[in-house]
């Protein structure tokens, strides 16, 4: 007997990196790493699932920055290079540890992986969103979009036609990649305020996630809390996040990937190994960096140089004891949900993917015998939106409430002392805009200039720019990212308003901010 049903959904999004000036770049491996380590190995995870007969379900956001780059030809060349250049590695690595067998044996699953990463990339001709919608035409996955480039709304109201733009150019972009319009979204950051619905209406969005108190603190509260999606005053889905399912796997103390089986993200060779040796696969400064070959284990509280090797074997073993306790503790969840609520609760379980691969290295066998346990008892079933709505059609009217999933629920982290001089440039660039939209004629150079304009503002709104400020990740980039685009923005207005281009300047930003060359500023801003 089905006692309740679990809504996995996975937040697939990367900020806009292209450097066609350099043949490496630092930054672009942000990419590269999240195809390697989380894009294709749950690619090929629910291609075995389907294979097997296993009736999964999963929701992805596929955000529209990062289908420009999976399908930009200059990143996926490199991403093959980064890909040669790995197994490479790995072979090297092979002839390095031949009088280690523990060691050795690590490097021979690293080179068997990463060939099979780079057979599954060119089995699809480069192209991984072919993938994303043939398990979504077998009706395993719906595919949402985001916002254009998941810039956090809330803190873009101030101009209308920000948020209007942000949420129409996403849907835009989304038509051209898989051919349709999206049914949802996921709110950039799950940010959130009353109002934006109108946006989402106007586009035809039907969804949206929000975290969890984002519906508990909405007015009225909401009859299921957050075991049911409710309406909001516009007649859109909202869905919260359920605390207890993403506890066991985020949080630091308590989640699954804190096990001590479990291979270690930070100990990796880019790091260990001799300069000398390891320099043609690092930063060609010689600055260290991740190669993505790691071997050793968490162990527990310990030094990063006291780590234990890595037991493939053993993380598997550990893999299916997580799978089979997050599967007991969802049938005991749904059992008491379903006797409290008088129906079947929906358990919404947001996840960024990059924790599934990334930095969760087992995290893709944990889904494979999550599901498993899924369709094996029967008891929780995995569901899509629209199955568990022709199910539980009546569902409450609640207002949301201001919310966000950063840390401490709101804006801090996007809004603080470090990173507030920001939104000073992003409301005077819009309200430019604005004012150009109305005065200047529409030739083919204003057009052009002005297109281009308009992606550079797009790309300068972008949340993570003042995340990676705030946590001082990759400070410098995020505020040399910035400044770029605000000095492009400045550098193009001069030319739309005294007639004389720089066709060599534009070319250049052309090339390198080349995201939604489907844009048309006319059309699309405002």
């Amino acid at each position: 007997m089905v006692k309740g049903y679990f809504y996995l959904f996975l937040h697939h999004h990367l900020p806009f990196v292209k450097h066609p000036e350099y043949s490496y770049f630092h930054e672009e491996h942000w990419l590269f790493e999240a195809i390697s380590e989380t894009y294709i190995p749950l690619l090929k995870t629910f291609y075995s699932l389907a294979e097997e007969g296993v009736n999964f379900r999963v929701t992805f956001s596929l955000t529209p920055p990062l289908c420009e780059m999976l399908r930009d030809p200059l990143l996926q060349a490199k991403f093959e290079e980064y890909l040669d250049r790995t197994v490479e590695l790995t072979e090297k690595e092979i002839k390095r540890t031949e009088k280690d067998p523990v060691f050795n044996r690590l490097a021979r699953f690293y080179n068997e992986r990463f060939k099979s990463i780079k057979e599954f990339y060119s089995s699809l001709n480069r192209d991984l969103l072919r993938a994303y919608s043939e398990l979504e035409s077998a009706g395993f996955l719906e595919i949402v979009t985001c916002g254009a480039t998941h810039g956090l709304l809330p803190v873009l109201q101030g101009v209308e036609e920000a948020v209007k733009t942000q949420v129409k150019v996403a849907v835009k972009n989304y038509r051209k990649h898989f051919g349709k319009d999206p049914k949802g979204i996921w709110l950039p950051e799950c940010g959130y305020y009353p109002g934006v619905e109108k946006f989402l209406k106007e586009f035809g969005i039907e969804f949206f996630l929000l975290d969890s108190h984002g519906l508990l603190y909405g007015n009225p509260f909401p009859k299921f809390g957050v075991y049911s999606p409710v309406y909001t005053p516009s007649g859109r889905v909202a869905l919260g996040r359920d605390p207890e399912s993403s506890k066991q796997v985020w949080s630091a103390k308590e989640g699954y990937p804190g096990d001590p089986w479990y291979r270690d993200f930070y100990r990796d060779i880019g790091f260990d190994l001799p300069l000398d040796y390891i320099a043609p696969y690092i930063n060609p400064d010689g600055s260290r960096t991740y190669t993505g070959i790691k071997y050793y284990r968490i162990t527990g509280n310990v030094d990063l140089g006291e780590k234990e090797p890595y037991v493939r074997e053993r993380a598997l073993e550990r893999v299916k004891v997580h799978a089979d306790h997050f599967h007991f503790c969802r049938d005991k969840q749904a059992e008491y949900l379903r006797e409290v609520l008088g129906r079947e609760p929906l358990i919404v379980a947001p996840f960024d993917a990059e924790l599934f691969g990334h930095w969760w290295f087992e995290g893709p066998e944990f889904l494979y015998h999550l599901f498993k346990n899924f369709d094996k008892y029967g008891v929780i079933r995995p569901i899509l939106l629209k199955e568990y709505l022709e199910k539980y059609p009546e569902n409450p009217e609640v207002q949301p409430a201001v919310s966000s999933w950063g840390d401490r629920g709101y804006f801090d982290v996007w809004v603080n002392g470090d990173n507030d001089w920001v939104y000073y440039h992003l409301t005077g660039m819009a309200k430019v805009l604005n004012r150009l939209k109305s005065t200047v004629e529409k030739t083919p150079e204003n057009t052009r200039l002005l297109n281009q304009m308009l992606r550079e503002l797009l790309l300068s709104q972008s949340s993570d720019w003042p995340f990676l400020i705030t946590t001082k990740t990759a400070r410098a980039y995020a505020e040399r990212r910035l400044r770029e685009h605000i000095n492009n923005f400045s550098a193009l207005l001069k030319m739309v308003e005294t007639g004389k281009v720089d066709y060599k300047k534009l070319e250049e930003i052309e090339r390198k901010n080349s995201i939604f060359q489907e844009l048309n500023f006319w059309e699309d801003w405002g």
